[in-house]
């Protein structure tokens, strides 16, 4: 079984890289490693504690925007082992995002916990979700002081923690 994370991003143009460099071999058996795919017990844990996390989106012309999400502990919800939800509540009203996931649906999402110096990466395909009030109830916050204008809705394809070193400790 090939790893779902290195499917997605050791590229051709990757390996090569990794072949010049010397860490080919290192990659090459990280790639068989457990597929993570479905998001187990550990990345449940970890998502359930999350409080922001950082968004990768692409234009349709690839380029790239990354946005910080927060929210209430826990906003990032898991729906099925495949499937995650948020919230996406008011901002700065440029819709960068969503104009992204309109016209291509790749989501990439970061989670740093600088306290227990951890990342883990998240890839995956996306879908806007407006005028869902029964979807916009299970995963918003009521309590939370700001206003849920849709759902963003994340077909996992792969994740992986990956290593902690550079991370302070905060």
């Amino acid at each position: 079984m090939v790893r779902a994370f290195t499917t997605l991003t050791f590229t051709d143009a990757v390996r090569a890289a990794q072949v010049m460099r010397g860490s080919r071999d290192f990659c090459s058996a990280l790639e068989l490693k457990s597929e993570n795919r479905l998001l187990d017990e550990r990345s449940a844990s970890f998502i359930a504690e999350c409080d922001s996390f950082m968004i990768g989106t692409a234009s349709r012309e690839g380029w790239p925007h990354v946005q910080h999400r927060g929210g209430p502990k826990g906003f990032l919800r898991i729906i099925d082992p495949t499937t995650l939800a948020f919230a996406d509540f008011s901002g700065n009203r440029q819709y960068i995002s969503v104009g992204n996931l309109s016209e291509n649906d790749r989501i990439f999402i970061f989670i740093l916990d600088y306290h227990q110096q951890q990342r883990m990466k998240i890839w995956g395909r996306a879908a806007v979700v407006e005028d869902d009030d029964a979807l916009i109830a299970l995963v918003g916050d009521p309590h939370y002081g700001s206003k849920a204008e849709r759902v963003i809705l994340i077909n996992v394809e792969a994740w992986d923690f990956n290593c902690r070193q550079h991370i302070p400790k905060r």
